[in-house]
């Protein structure tokens, strides 16, 4: 199965760290991502710009286009791991492991896999 681990956090305080302390923070994901990689978990995963970049589309009452995030909260998505594991208690073990569970949110979302997409 696969599952996509979404990674939620404080963009203000990201933005607050020195160049210094982006490097230190950022170092813990690199680890993270080559023991996924090398267990043969990763499928795919990312960083994302900041919710500020974002453009929200929605269809409903007419047509709107919203700069930025559609949810107003104090947590951003800011990344994502796609994995391939035997089952949800695979997944919650290796979202544990995430560096971002120390500071934030890893929500697991299992994948719908459509053929002909």
């Amino acid at each position: 199965m696969q599952v996509m681990l979404l990674l939620y956090g404080d963009e203000a305080a990201w933005a607050a760290k020195t160049p210094e302390e982006v490097a230190a923070s950022i170092e813990p994901y690199f680890a993270y991502t080559k023991m996924l990689r090398e267990g043969g978990y990763l499928v795919s995963g990312d960083e994302l710009a900041p919710g500020a970049t974002a453009k929200t589309v929605r269809l409903k009452g007419g047509v709107s286009v919203l700069d930025g995030p559609y949810a107003d909260t104090k947590e951003q998505l800011g990344g994502y791991y796609v994995l391939k594991v035997a089952d949800m208690d695979e997944a919650v073990r290796l979202a544990k492991l995430c560096p971002q569970a120390n500071d934030g949110i890893v929500e697991i979302r299992p994948v719908i896999l459509h053929d002909g997409m």
